[in-house]
């Protein structure tokens, strides 16, 4: 079973649109700020230093719009491992029943000295596993 990690975020005035909602393209933002938390955590266990993790998908489905005041919290857990990369799925709702989006990224594991895909480290299997 996954590991589910838990990410409350800042909403700031300035993601705001015109609309009175946070602007769509922030989604992603706010999954990256989630993403950063658990890979950190990743990174703090691995001596390779040369590993990257770089994004090859992303999507995102909005379910409804986030609105001034209300509460930001990204629930993240793997969805699939695969040899050289993982999926990432993400929820946005308010940390209790109400969903913002679901969104997705598909994670590589790259090596930047070797400049190509590698296998997914035991190390990360583990943390996200």
């Amino acid at each position: 079973m996954p590991r589910t990690f838990e990410t409350e975020i800042e909403v700031r005035f300035s993601d705001f649109d015109l609309y009175g909602h946070v602007n769509s393209v922030l989604y992603f933002g706010y999954c990256e700020a989630a993403r950063i938390s658990i890979l950190h955590e990743v990174l703090k266990e691995m001596s390779d230093n040369d590993l990257y993790f770089v994004v090859a998908r992303a999507g995102c489905e909005y379910l409804c719009p986030i609105l001034f005041g209300e509460k930001v919290v990204v629930s993240t857990h793997a969805s699939r491992m695969g040899r050289t990369s993982f999926d990432l799925r993400y929820r946005l709702g308010d940390g209790r029943e109400k969903n913002y989006a679901v969104a997705n990224t598909t994670m590589v594991c790259f090596d930047n000295v070797g400049k190509r895909a590698v296998a997914v480290p035991e190390i990360v299997k583990q943390i996200l596993y």
